[in-house]
């Protein structure tokens, strides 16, 4: 299994901002919307946040999330 939280920051921190041109206020946009999702991915897991693998993420998972946030 392999850890989502050092590519999620490397992208983040590097990819976005650097490699992108990506301002801070999409940064920040990004930041929150993927803190959304493994807080809620971690609900669903039974898991903290900084353990959630990325394999953990499927489709299933991704639209229980977007229905979530459709009827906030």
């Amino acid at each position: 299994m392999t850890a989502l939280a050092p590519y999620l920051s490397s992208f983040l921190r590097e990819h976005l901002p650097k490699e992108r041109g990506a301002s801070q206020h999409t940064c920040e946009a990004y930041a929150q919307s993927f803190q959304l999702l493994l807080h809620f991915a971690a609900g669903r897991l039974k898991l903290k946040p900084s353990k959630i693998e990325i394999e953990r993420l499927d489709a299933p998972l991704i639209l229980a999330f977007l229905e979530h946030l459709a009827v906030r």
